[in-house]
């Protein structure tokens, strides 16, 4: 309900004027007018799930003329010092979660176990109109690779679910920086859960990607712990998926494999939907996004977005069964440099020295890690 009242506050015209004395009257209507920074007003410039700069203000317009406008950070606060200054008892009102943590609000559309269903479900359909056309032709799943199969969609489920509200809750490059600690997480599960003995020389490549997160995350703009316990949860959850796509190792093609991966994972991600957010969906989620941006553009992005997330896993993993190791690897680092630094400016979320010195560092220590481990597949093959 609040991120509805967020949503509806009316923007602010322009800065206050300093004026020596103020009246009461003129400190209503400055904290009236007064809107939460990171709000987001009608008809607002809204980025699909994207929280980038937690203290835009993004003024109302029409649709074919919205426009970001530059940060106001001065414009709640001066109300709120003037109110002290000219009226000693006027009194402020409280601060509520959401205004405190605009960028849980800021989206138009913040329900990620709906948008994770939707992404599975367009997946889901794309494959299976492929097996309907032949492209590829379905394989046969007995009742033993199902059992295989199904820890390995749960961990992708969760991974996807978490990556989302990450991506939503702090800034995209600072998401994919984090999530650079993958390879961490996996060395330490292949360590002391396989048991297998995990060479002295790919730990310490780990120590840059350590490091370099450590010192992103501590000067991070915008950074919470929303977005960074999430993305924590999704490294995991993704180490637990292929540890367990190890052991459901099959002669089956990745194509098929990842189809039924994908159908079960939706049907894990349903329940969660429902009980969580429908309530919400059905209240006001739907006419609010609707009346942001429209229906042609809201069902147009639902779409895509699960279109081009089904098919980046599927070129992912069909890839890596037709190149070598090294090759994989290398392009598995520059996706990684290309997506940080692409949504660094096209989305233009501002980062500090410290932060892109940390993020260099992570990346280094991520293709450090996989030349050496590719090499040592290189080698036993």
């Amino acid at each position: 309900m609040e991120s509805r009242l967020l949503s509806r506050a009316s923007t602010i015209a322009g800065l206050p004027q300093i004026r020596p004395k103020l009246s009461r009257d003129c400190l209503t209507v400055s904290f009236a007018s007064a809107k939460p920074i990171g709000a987001v007003g009608e008809g607002g410039n809204v980025i699909w799930g994207r929280q980038l700069r937690p203290s835009l203000l993004l003024e109302s317009s029409l649709a074919n003329k919205r426009e970001i406008l530059k940060p106001v950070l001065a414009s709640a606060s001066s109300a709120a010092g003037g109110g002290k200054d000219s009226a000693g008892d006027a009194e402020i009102a409280p601060v509520g979660f959401f205004q405190k943590y605009p960028a849980l609000v800021t989206g138009f559309f913040f329900f990620m176990c709906f948008v994770s269903v939707i992404h599975l479900f367009v997946g889901v359909v794309y494959c299976l109109i492929s097996w309907a056309v032949g492209l590829p032709k379905r394989a046969p799943i007995d009742s033993n690779l199902l059992k295989l199969l199904i820890p390995v969609a749960v961990c992708h489920a969760l991974g996807h679910v978490t990556s989302n509200v990450s991506f939503a809750a702090v800034a995209v490059s600072f998401t994919h920086t984090i999530k650079a600690l993958e390879p961490f997480f996996n060395a330490a599960a292949s360590q002391f859960i396989l048991g297998q003995s995990i060479p002295l020389t790919l730990w310490l490549s780990l120590a840059p990607v350590v490091i370099g997160v450590s010192m992103a995350s501590l000067t991070e703009l915008s950074f919470n712990w929303t977005g960074f316990i999430s993305a924590m949860i999704s490294n995991i959850s993704f180490t637990y998926r292929s540890i367990y796509s190890k052991k459901a190792m099959t002669d089956m093609d990745s194509t098929n494999v990842y189809a039924y991966i994908s159908i079960i994972a939706l049907f894990v991600c349903i329940p969660p939907a429902i009980i969580f957010e429908c309530p919400q969906l059905m209240k006001h989620g739907f006419t609010d996004a609707i009346a942001k941006v429209g229906m042609t553009k809201f069902i147009s992005d639902l779409f895509w977005v699960g279109m081009f997330y089904h098919l980046y896993n599927q070129l992912a993993t069909n890839t890596l069964e037709r190149v070598a190791p090294l090759t994989h690897a290398v392009g598995n680092v520059l996706k990684r440099v290309f997506v940080i630094g692409f949504s660094i400016l096209a989305f233009g979320n501002k980062i500090s020295t410290q932060t892109g010195i940390g993020t260099a560092i992570a990346i280094a220590g991520v293709a450090m890690y996989s030349f050496i481990k590719a090499r040592m597949e290189e080698e036993k093959r």
